[in-house]
């Protein structure tokens, strides 16, 4: 099971890693919602990764499976234990390999960088905001709540997708017919 470090009162030395989502199996192994860009580092064997109250997960195992990541944890050995961990958001301290940091910024799109961007149809029509983003075995889906507080999954496809403008937080997208409730 995780155990406590007193170091981690304090989170603004640290970055967020990912959210735990679902158990996978039956031997405690647990989904994960990434948000590093160099997951191959943050979820390498024996890596430490810190819960918002401090508690330390130490990465047993690490694979990945089509988009998503898999992760095992010491003292996580069964289906409950993962089950219990769902929801919970681990940090890790920054690191400052890299020698021109901005640089990488703009290399990624974050998946929180998503959340609360307007979405558009390229004629500029109001089609909502995105609220959240959730992880299905194919690709990733846009939580899409749309003009009137309905809401939508969007497949975060390039073709549904075609352009992202970080800088004015809009997504625009070409939804084909049906996907959206609204429109």
């Amino acid at each position: 099971m995780p155990h406590s470090n007193n170091t981690t009162d304090n989170l603004q030395n640290l970055v967020r890693v990912c959210v735990i989502g679902r158990a996978q199996g039956l031997h405690g192994e647990v989904n994960v919602l990434s948000y590093t860009d160099s997951p191959d580092e943050r979820f390498a064997r024996g890596s430490e990764l810190i819960d918002d109250k401090g508690h330390v997960y130490r990465v047993r195992a690490a694979r990945q499976f089509k988009r998503r990541w898999i992760l095992k944890f010491a003292g996580v050995s069964d289906r409950t234990a993962a089950e219990a961990l769902n929801g919970i958001t681990l940090y890790a301290e920054q690191s400052y390999d890299n020698e021109n940091e901005e640089d990488d910024v703009d290399e990624g799109i974050y998946y929180e960088d998503l959340i609360g961007m307007r979405a558009q149809l390229e004629d500029g029509t109001d089609l909502g905001e995105v609220t959240d983003v959730q992880e299905a075995p194919a690709q990733l889906l846009l939580v899409l709540t749309e003009p009137h507080g309905h809401e939508s999954l969007v497949p975060y496809v390039e073709a549904i997708v075609p352009d992202v403008d970080l800088e004015n937080r809009v997504l625009t997208l070409d939804p084909p017919a049906g996907l959206l409730q609204e429109h």
